[in-house]
């Protein structure tokens, strides 16, 4: 008998974290921070519902700090077990903790400057010595490679196809002639998403649990490529700048990628292009390292010589100082920054500089989650408060979801499709509630499966 208790990504996309017990061992999957409204991410402060020490490990399907963000606390607080990943995943958390330590040290100090904390004073959830304590826990797999949890039990990565490294996490349990599998989908990637391999399949699945962020959606049919044309060049005709939130590890290179590629087919001018995200600097020389896990015409490009990641005139803003140079540039320029869903980091400024300027355009290219500033954005509030102030939103807004990295309702059904066999129990976390439920009617209309959305802290046994 195992037992799943669901502490997160229930009733919300993000604070991806799932206790499994089993064989005499705890495991958390996914060890992530909340985004969103204020009383969703007051959990990131909240003590975690058992004691760290007791979870012999993490296992982690991917880098983004939706399902990592929160390790640096969770070790400070106790856990000293494995981190088991897949090596990219394992590389990528490396720079995603360290960097988010940083901006929470940042942000904690900025508000304690200004005042705009009613703590006083404000503190950041984690230091960077928490997050080096950290990355000494990993120990990274090869997609395939198998980790013996017991001497009944192993562990199996597949490519997930969200961003690089990111995991399928296959459980086996094997006793008396009989198995018991329970799979862990992360986030699951879509078809042919540059650079990307699709998802892999997996058979004689018992119990999933599986992600539902566009499980009331559908991603829009356009050609998201030509979209992209479009918004640069009208951009540009408008004559100011365009900004474009995105995250550091998987967008932003998904975006420099057909940058250049727009580029060499002359379908766009070639634009000063500023990369402002130390995290995406270090990420690109992960994903660098990491040619091997890339889609075959990908690959087949770095053999020809070319740097796939790079615009003809990309600008690397590492530094502070090279951020703050950006503001003089007024029009004529791409800047791409982050976090995606604009909750903290270098974009927050970028966004105080360029939003009330109606020569501007403001590009979003992902899922914006309930409460964010993105959402705000998304929706074309009149002002959007950031750093205790309202800053008026008067630059045009763009989306394009085609490069959404997260597969929407018919891509789930269709790689629900090829399963063999019915699953015991399916269940939907990662998503807003009512795209939860939208894609358990659905499942259960067309597979006739049983389909559960969990609520916080809610248990289950496995058989």
């Amino acid at each position: 008998m195992a037992k799943l208790t669901f502490y997160g990504a229930t009733g919300t996309v993000t604070g991806s974290r799932f206790h499994l017990e089993m064989d005499g061992k705890n495991m958390l999957i996914d060890c992530g921070i909340f985004q969103g409204p204020k009383k969703i991410r007051l959990k990131n402060w909240e003590k975690f519902p058992v004691p760290p020490s007791i979870f012999d490990h993490v296992l982690l399907t991917h880098a983004h700090i939706d399902h990592s963000g929160y390790l640096p606390k969770f070790v400070r607080e106790g856990f000293n077990g494995s981190i088991i990943s897949t090596h990219a995943t394992a590389e990528l958390s490396r720079v995603m903790l360290r960097d988010s330590a940083h901006i929470q040290e940042e942000d904690a100090k900025w508000a304690n400057k200004k005042g705009f904390s009613k703590h006083k004073p404000a503190l950041p959830l984690y230091t960077k010595e928490d997050a080096e304590n950290t990355i000494p826990l990993f120990q990274p797999l090869h997609y395939g490679d198998h980790f013996s949890l017991s001497e009944n039990t192993r562990v199996k990565l597949h490519d997930s196809g969200h961003i690089l490294g990111a995991s399928l996490i296959d459980i086996k349990t094997s006793k008396n002639g009989s198995s018991r599998k329970i799979l862990f989908s992360g986030d699951l990637g879509r078809p042919e998403i540059p650079v990307l391999k699709d998802p892999d399949q997996v058979y004689n699945v018992d119990y999933l649990i599986l992600e539902s962020t566009y499980g009331n959606r559908l991603h829009n049919n356009s050609d998201a490529i030509k979209d992209l044309v479009n918004v640069i060049n009208k951009s540009m005709e408008r004559g100011g700048s365009l900004v474009i939130p995105a995250f550091s590890v998987g967008r932003t290179q998904t975006l420099l990628y057909l940058l250049r590629q727009l580029e060499e087919e002359k379908k766009i001018p070639v634009i000063p292009v500023y990369v402002d995200s130390p995290m995406a600097i270090k990420a690109l020389e992960v994903f660098d390292a990491h040619i091997h896990d890339f889609d075959l015409f990908a690959r087949m490009q770095k053999m020809q010589g070319k740097d796939i990641f790079r615009p003809g005139n990309l600008h690397i803003c590492k530094t502070k100082e090279e951020s703050i140079k950006i503001n003089k540039k007024k029009s004529g320029i791409i800047i791409i920054s982050a976090s995606g869903m604009v909750t903290g980091g270098r974009i927050v400024h970028h966004m105080a500089q360029r939003l009330p300027d109606a020569k501007n355009t403001i590009l979003l290219i992902g899922y914006q989650a309930e409460g964010t500033r993105g959402r705000t954005i998304q929706e074309k509030k009149e002002t959007v408060k950031i750093h205790g102030q309202e800053v008026p939103i008067n630059a045009r807004v763009e989306m394009i979801d085609g490069f959404s990295g997260h597969a929407d309702y018919n891509e789930m059904l269709a790689w629900l499709m090829a399963f063999n066999k019915p699953p015991k129990k399916v269940f939907l976390v990662h998503g807003e509630l009512e795209a939860s439920q939208s894609l358990a009617e659905k499942i259960k209309q067309t597979y006739s499966w049983e389909v559960v959305v969990p609520q916080f802290g809610e248990s289950f046994e496995l058989e």
